[in-house]
């Protein structure tokens, strides 16, 4: 989305700060007690203002808005429309990767969803991601989503309530 790495650096800290605001606004936002590890999610039923979201992201990625569009549309294509939990992001602190964290934040979500009879689901972005999300019944859902210029694919997953 940002091909120049300095300039990624700059940008990603206001991008995702955009996401945690989005879930926060619906209670979506996880974290181990010593904040080494977070996911952010969407509940069933959350809808957020698409008008406000892209301008968001638009004041804090400026010319490279275009490219997240192109993923969101993507994205969109695949999403599932039968009320879920969306996982949309996961992230643990460097030396603490591959401790289970994000495996104990993920079944916060799917024993609530579990617990309302909603589906869960997310795309992984990486070996790792796919394992947590395998680990914690997700099963693929159809075709990866190629992303243009060489991005990482995104893998859509998908976990039924238990």
């Amino acid at each position: 989305m940002i091909p120049d790495e300095r300039r990624r650096t700059e940008l990603l800290p206001g991008f995702f700060r955009v996401f945690v605001d989005l879930s926060a606004a619906h209670h979506g936002v996880l974290t181990t007690d010593d904040g080494d590890a977070v996911l952010l999610f969407l509940p069933p039923g959350a809808e957020p203002d698409e008008a406000a979201l892209d301008a968001a992201f638009t004041r804090v990625l400026g010319e490279h808005a275009h490219a997240l569009r192109t993923i969101a549309r993507l994205q969109a294509e695949r999403h599932p429309h039968t009320p879920h939990y969306y996982v949309s992001f996961g992230a643990v602190r460097p030396g603490r990767q591959q401790s289970g964290l994000i495996s104990r934040l993920l079944a916060q979500i799917t024993t609530r969803a579990d617990a309302e009879g909603a589906g869960t689901y997310t795309e992984a972005s990486s070996p790792g991601g796919e394992a947590a999300t395998r680990r914690a019944g997700f099963d693929r859902l159809g075709s990866d989503i190629t992303l243009p210029d060489g991005g990482p694919a995104l893998r859509p997953m998908w976990r039924n309530p238990r």
